[in-house]
């Protein structure tokens, strides 16, 4: 087999993943929720930025690595993030997209191929659903994916640690299990710390500064049995948060549930 042979099948290879057929449907405008979503493939959440404000929030993750672990990073002006995927395209490879105007959200559209400038840098943050993949090989329940909707999402009165401009609340997402299934999560995901680690609260959700579970502030409300407990991991939509309540000029982020579909594996996230 000659070199470019080798390549060419290599390549063919690599575009019948199914986190790349993943993107594709997303460009084709035939994408929804991703949970679920091209199992064992890595998801990120979105937050673009302009060069000015990128290393203020670059800090800002350093400084709360729960929220916002970075799992990839692009150079200014440029829409591809190659680690993260063959042929990836930051401006047209998620479902839907946000697009922030002084902290406002003005619009969410399918692509951002309109917005996009020269000046503007994409941080892909690690995503719950990686951990999504253990928690259920170990037969433990994911409720939103049972009742196919968008995790629910909730801010808190968890305050971030602030960078520059950016400072504001954590948001986490929540799953319900009995105590001991509750018990075994946190054993599992404290082995994902690139994708939120281990949980930051169980139960009483009220001290955590939510009123009402079956209100959740993004993503969709869940079933919650009397001998459950709720559950809740740092959540990648704290720049969303963070983003509004700094009044940023103009930032973009996917929209929450809707995740960027990458080719890293999950298993390769584990920490043994």
């Amino acid at each position: 087999m000659t070199v470019f042979a080798a390549e060419q099948q290599f390549r063919g290879v690599e575009t019948a993943l199914p986190s790349y057929q993943a993107r594709l449907a997303c460009r084709a405008g035939d994408a929804e929720n991703t949970a679920g979503v091209a199992p064992g493939f890595v998801q990120g959440n979105l937050a673009i930025l302009p060069e000015k404000l990128a290393s203020a929030f670059h800090r800002f993750c350093q400084l709360n690595p729960k929220p916002c672990p970075i799992i990839g990073m692009s150079d200014v002006g440029d829409p591809k993030i190659p680690l993260l995927g063959i042929d990836l395209d930051i401006r047209t490879d998620l479902p839907r997209y946000r697009v922030w105007r002084d902290g406002e959200l003005i619009e969410e559209p399918t692509d951002i191929m309109a917005h996009w400038r020269d000046d503007l840098v994409a941080f892909v943050i690690g995503c719950s659903f990686s951990f999504e993949e253990a928690l259920m090989a170990d037969d433990l329940p994911i409720r939103h994916i049972e009742q196919k909707v968008r995790v629910p999402m909730y801010r808190t009165n968890i305050a971030c640690a602030p960078a520059g401009p950016f400072a504001g609340p954590m948001v986490v997402s929540m799953r319900p299990f009995k105590p001991k299934d509750a018990i075994r999560a946190v054993q599992i995901t404290s082995r994902f710390p690139a994708v939120h680690g281990a949980p930051v609260h169980l139960g009483l959700p009220q001290s955590i500064g939510i009123a009402d579970l079956a209100k959740p502030d993004y993503g969709d409300a869940v079933t919650i049995n009397a001998d459950e407990l709720p559950v809740f991991w740092a959540c990648g939509v704290t720049p969303q948060a963070v983003i509004a309540a700094a009044r940023v000029p103009f930032a973009i982020t996917h929209a929450p549930g809707l995740m960027l579909v990458t080719d890293l594996k999950n298993k390769h996230l584990a920490v043994l």
